[in-house]
């Protein structure tokens, strides 16, 4: 205790001055909030917090690790810009989905979250003004694409402002920690897919029931002992359920990717990606000649997705992420040339590059 005494001393100290610093920060943030109202400029400005959590992380030298700077700085960021506004933002519901988590990933956890009943709500709540900002799941590393939310950004008028990644860890879970007397498994259809080579070998006669979210299979099965669920620890919690196996997903590095969807449009942070939809005629070569401007002016493809275009004309749209924003000069080259030689064409939005 002789030895510990003079170090808490020390952190109590220490303790102060960051807080003194948080709250000189946070007064500067309500400066700048005067200034935003006055020019009707944005609250939330993506590309600025980018280069904000980049920036610690490039200075940080340790022994803290770079992403646990950024999460205490995230937090800041989102205490301090609440003090302008508190952001709403929908996202797939109920509490406990793997889409509540990336909301506070992304925004930290000063914000008003608007759990929605589909992929669906989240776009029409966010096209109306209820929200701020939408968070949509856009693909999964093990099971592909989700397909709803690629249909929707095509009919769209929102853009994409930001994105991000998590690590998708599903546990099995029920009210009493056991499978006894579980007559059936719920999740998300993809979640089933997700852990369908450990199910099929633990549990092949336990019939599986797919519903809208992971949290809505836990808050089911917190009301009835017959059920289990897969979902993720967050869940557990919520909806007071014990653990019967942890990390059940095939896919030991499963992640899933999300879109931060809005009316905003961002400007460059130096470090960004833009996303298109495009379509060409059913003629040979047509795809090749179509991408073309993007080999000539030395802008890097990173995704390409096809959908069909639902016109029984055997036609598809194609998802395209490319390096860049669209502002840039090399950027804004192609799409323009892009743009003249599609039959369809769409800028998604440019945004920063996910941490």
């Amino acid at each position: 205790m002789d030895k510990l005494q003079p170090l808490r001393e020390q952190i109590d100290s220490l303790d102060q001055q960051i807080l003194a610093l948080l709250n000189q920060r946070a007064r500067v943030a309500e400066q700048v909030g005067h200034v935003k109202a006055e020019t009707n400029a944005p609250v939330f400005r993506p590309e600025r917090e980018a280069q904000v959590l980049r920036k610690v992380a490039d200075l940080n030298p340790g022994p803290l690790k770079g992403a646990d700077v950024q999460a205490i700085f995230r937090e800041v960021m989102s205490a301090c810009r609440a003090l302008e506004k508190r952001v709403t933002v929908a996202y797939l519901g109920p509490p406990g989905t793997f889409s509540e988590q990336a909301v506070y990933q992304q925004f930290g956890h000063s914000v008003e979250g608007m759990p929605c009943v589909s992929i669906d709500e989240v776009f029409r709540a966010t096209e109306a003004g209820s929200a701020d900002f939408g968070v949509v799941p856009i693909e999964n590393s093990s099971e592909g694409v989700i397909s709803r939310t690629l249909d929707l950004l095509l009919q769209t008028s929102l853009t994409i402002s930001g994105e991000l990644a998590i690590p998708v860890h599903h546990n099995l879970l029920t009210t009493s920690g056991s499978m006894q007397g579980v007559t059936r498994i719920c999740a998300h259809s993809q979640a089933l897919a997700q852990c369908q080579a450990w199910l099929n070998q633990n549990f092949p006669h336990i019939d599986r029931l797919a519903v809208s979210s992971n949290a809505q299979a836990a808050q089911m099965a917190g009301q009835d002992p017959s059920l289990a669920a897969i979902a993720s620890d967050i869940a557990a919690q919520t909806y007071e359920l014990q653990v019967v196996e942890a990390h059940i997903q095939d896919d030991p590095h499963n992640r899933t990717r999300f879109a931060v969807i809005g009316r905003l449009q961002t400007e460059s942070s130096s470090m960004d990606q833009t996303s298109l939809v495009l379509s060409v005629p059913n003629k040979a070569g047509a795809v090749v000649k179509l991408l073309a401007p993007l080999a000539k002016h030395e802008v890097s493809m990173t995704r390409f997705e096809s959908r069909p275009a639902r016109m029984g004309t055997w036609e598809y749209y194609f998802y395209i992420d490319i390096e860049g924003h669209a502002d840039d000069g090399k950027v804004s080259a192609a799409l323009k040339e892009l743009q003249e030689n599609a039959a369809f064409f769409k800028v998604l939005g440019s945004y920063p590059l996910g941490l």
